[in-house]
């Protein structure tokens, strides 16, 4: 009887010492392959022969003014384009913003799902909760969408405004004007735009927009992005003139690609840009390595969003095509002044 329990305490210990040693091996392999995704991977960042025209000479990184500029202007305005435009202390390379559509199917720019947190939305329809897709958008141009804008010393100076005291340029924006007016502008621009709808509304959205580019000729200007995996296939399906960028997992396995030092035969990936924060989601994309391997496969990178001077001088020095910012005011002063 005593043999019998000594056994079974043995036996017991065993696969105690058996489930410790494998509860070991799974947390170390975690451990590492936590430090191997978040390690600062730097390589000597490398020129090579490309043809993808968003590949940047190494010191020349892009300035993409996100949202027109949010820090700058009320975000998505014709304000914000205007302010950039005629600025005279910077230099904006690309404008990135997002679109949706409005009830009547216009393709207007919004950042946000609603209009709740950028215009007077709330007081003037009556309730939390406006999408685009609620309104049509003779009734979305009734709203101020400088309502909260806050200038650098924190003053709001376009709240309250109603009514015809409205600015035209504070007003919604429909993509075909923001594009008629920085083409007119004498610029010569470059667009990066996000379509932040998924489903049926996502790929007429992409219609609409093709649309547009291709009677202003702006085809070979605009990148094309999309957190939809599906609205980023249909683009690459019905219209693959369009540059376009990754999807996460498109973008997943070329960090894995890069890490690992894996070898894809030509042509193996299908989008021509990564746009990616540097180190927002555990992973750290923001590496000489990563862009390297990306270069190497005629693949362009530009991070978002980027607002910090220190991280921009860093980006740029491992060979970043673009910075997508809020601030293009101190892009400009950081990226572009003779180092």
């Amino acid at each position: 009887m005593k043999n019998s329990k000594e056994k079974k305490c043995c036996t017991l210990l065993k696969v105690i010492v058996i489930i410790l040693i494998c509860l070991t091996v799974v947390a170390a392999l975690v451990f590492g392959i936590y430090k191997a995704v978040t390690y600062q991977w730097q390589d000597e960042p490398r020129e090579y022969s490309v043809t993808n025209q968003y590949i940047t000479k190494l010191g020349e990184t892009k300035v993409l003014a996100h949202r027109a500029g949010k820090r700058l202007f009320p975000q998505g305005t014709m304000m914000a384009f205007e302010g950039c435009v005629n600025a005279e202390d910077f230099d904006t390379d690309f404008f990135e913003f997002d679109v949706k559509l409005t009830k009547d199917e216009k393709l207007i720019i919004l950042h946000d799902d609603t209009f709740d947190e950028v215009s007077n939305a709330v007081e003037y329809f009556g309730k939390e909760g406006n999408y685009p897709a609620d309104y049509t958008y003779e009734e979305l141009s009734e709203l101020n969408m400088g309502e909260f804008f806050k200038n650098s010393e924190g003053i709001a100076p376009y709240k309250g405004l109603r009514g015809d005291d409205i600015p035209e340029n504070l007003r919604v924006l429909t993509v075909e004007d923001a594009l008629n007016y920085t083409e007119s502008s004498g610029g010569d621009y470059y667009y990066s735009i996000e379509i932040k709808i998924d489903g049926e509304a996502g790929f007429k959205a992409a219609d609409i927009l093709y649309g547009i580019l291709s009677e202003m000729k702006l085809l070979d200007r605009v990148i094309v992005a999309s957190f939809s995996k599906d609205v980023i296939l249909y683009i690459e399906e019905n219209y693959p003139d369009l540059t376009r960028t990754a999807y996460n997992v498109e973008a997943a396995l070329l960090f894995f690609d890069a890490l690992l030092g894996i070898e894809r035969p030509e042509g193996y990936y299908e989008f021509d840009v990564l746009q990616v924060p540097p180190d927002r989601y555990i992973v750290n994309m923001g590496t000489s390595r990563l862009v390297n391997h990306a270069h190497k496969n005629n693949i362009a990178v530009c991070y978002w969003t980027i607002n910090d001077e220190e991280k921009m001088e860093f980006l740029q020095s491992i060979g970043a095509d673009g910075i997508i910012t809020d601030a293009p005011d101190v892009a400009c002063k950081v990226l572009k002044t003779e180092k």
